[in-house]
């Protein structure tokens, strides 16, 4: 069992809440520490993942996002400010990140995810923080964590409406599961179109954080199988029973068989 001793003295006293939890201690820090985790997207979803995330010690975060500070993401991508605008995402959310905790190794992936890159990329992480905003990547993400056998903690939003969910490799059902094909050409809105509550992406994302936190610590009960659904306006939370279909496209079969593919659909969105 590691010792609290192993920490440096500024490390117990900033994670001194933690290391008095009886389900974290010392040994559970020191497993954060060591741990890596990569978020897709650090925009309304990856803002707060990527903020708790490294207040919370976990070691090295790698971050892909391929777009640049724009002032209309400001109403809710909290890990950027007002002097960021017209910077990469990557670069200014890795800057907030070591300003809160030196701790952190930031990697900075400053690229679209792609089938040509994607296994490499998540080959150097232990578990996957979906903050995408468009079903194309979602659905290439699936298929690369299942083949990876990676862990990948989904979250969207909409409107007022959020959901969670962990899609386990070789447990629950994946995320084609719960969404069998691409959604037709304009059957969902744009978030350009719809909206979103700025808090909204807040309170999912922060949720996101919990679950892989949960799941590096191997404690709780995560989210495999279930969907948490949130609905601001009414201020209400309720779960939905997910199971894995046994017709699945994606994990019904051999996980190694499967091809990455560059999805395209005119239903993407900046979130």
């Amino acid at each position: 069992m590691v010792s609290v001793f192993s920490l440096s003295d500024k490390q117990i006293e900033r994670y001194a809440r933690h290391i008095i939890l009886p389900d974290v201690g010392a040994e559970g820090q020191e497993r954060l520490l060591s741990s890596r985790i990569l978020l897709i997207g650090v925009g309304g979803l990856g803002s707060p993942a990527a903020l708790y995330l490294a207040a919370a010690g976990v070691g090295t975060l790698g971050l892909v996002d391929f777009d640049t500070v724009e002032l209309s993401n400001l109403q809710r991508q909290v890990i950027h400010t007002t002097n960021d605008l017209g910077k990469s995402k990557v670069r200014s959310a890795g800057e907030t990140i070591k300003a809160i905790n030196p701790d952190v190794q930031v990697n900075e992936h400053e690229e679209r995810l792609s089938p040509e890159n994607v296994l490499e990329i998540l080959s150097n992480y232990d578990l996957v923080v979906d903050g995408t905003d468009n079903f194309p990547t979602r659905f290439l993400l699936n298929d690369a964590c299942l083949r990876a056998r990676k862990p990948f903690v989904y979250g969207a939003v909409f409107r007022f409406q959020g959901q969670v969910s962990v899609f386990a490799a070789e447990e629950g059902p994946c995320y084609r599961c719960l969404v069998p094909a691409m959604p037709p050409p304009g059957s969902v809105p744009r978030c350009q179109e719809a909206g979103v509550m700025g808090v909204l992406p807040g309170i999912v994302g922060s949720v996101q954080a919990a679950e892989a936190i949960k799941l590096l610590l191997g404690i709780g009960k995560p989210l495999i199988g279930r969907l948490l659904l949130f609905d601001a306006l009414e201020m209400e939370m309720e779960e939905m029973k997910l199971r894995r279909n046994p017709a699945c496209p994606a994990c019904s079969g051999n996980p190694d068989m499967l091809q990455m593919t560059d999805y395209q659909s005119p239903t993407s969105c900046r979130m």
